[in-house]
This record gives structure tokens, sequence and C-alpha cells, in this order.
């Protein structure tokens, strides 16, 4: 995590499996996976002092790219942390990885890119520059390629 005043680029979760989040065989649905590198994004933009949900803005970020390998099973009550990384910026576009680990063993990988955008009236979304205030609060992460 960044120390105050620097910019973000990365953020760790220890995140607990509920039961409601596993399948009949005990072990966690793969759409969960999406939603625990979701909750480490949206940490990681508060740890900046943001909010991904900037509804008074008229400004989004959607999802343009998702995706996840699954290397071992996690199953209810399993501790493990969700490791979020940018790795990439543009000007109108962010780029994470994600790691999710039990220990010293990797569950699975994945990424994420959003893209923001501005969307008035019934016009549809247009993607536009990261306002300042935004790109400001965060970096691409020093060894990225990790």
């Amino acid at each position: 995590m960044a120390s105050p005043g620097s910019p973000c680029s990365e953020y760790t979760l220890r995140r607990r499996v509920h039961f409601y989040e596993a399948d009949s065989a005990g072990i966690v649905h793969f759409s969960n996976f999406f939603r625990y590198m979701e909750e480490a994004e949206h940490a990681l933009w508060r740890a900046a002092g943001l909010s991904i949900a900037r509804s008074e803005s008229g400004v989004g970020f959607p999802r343009v790219s998702a995706g996840f390998e699954y290397h071992r099973p996690l199953r209810f009550e399993d501790e493990f942390d969700v490791r979020i990384r940018i790795v990439g910026m543009s000007e109108k576009s962010m780029r994470y990885t994600c790691a999710l680990t039990r220990g010293d063993e990797t569950i699975a990988t994945g990424s994420l890119t959003i893209v923001c955008v501005i969307q008035t009236g019934s016009e549809p979304m247009k993607a536009i520059p990261f306002p300042p205030d935004i790109s400001a609060r965060f970096a691409v992460a020093a060894n990225a390629s990790s």
C-alpha cells in the first residue's frame, strides 16, 4: 500500500470464504473470484482516498476485460489474500493483475481492465481521460510485470 500522499499502485485484502460462496462440493464457485478481485479494487481506490462510484460527476468505470486462471480450490472457511496491482495506465484505461493466495500457495491469477467513461442523458458512453484528481492518486506498480 502507498504511504500517505503518494500514489497507490497495489493493495492486499485479507478475506475468508463464506458458506454461501461455496458450491455443494464445498469449493468456491468460479464466479466469486471476480467478486474478490472487485472487492480488492474498491479497497485500493479507498486507500487512494477515492470511491469508484462517483455518481455525482457522471464519470464511470466499466469493465472491458476480465479473466482468471484457477490453480487450486478454495473451500469454506479458508482464509486467503487478494492482491491487486496496477500494471498499466493510459489516458483513458487502467489495467490490474490480481493474485489470490493462501499462505505460499497461489490459488488463482486474474486480470481486469477498466475504462473511464462519461454518459450524458441518453447518449452512449464515451471514453474520456481520467480526471486529474483520479489519475494523480494512482501509479503503475514498480514491478508491474510480476
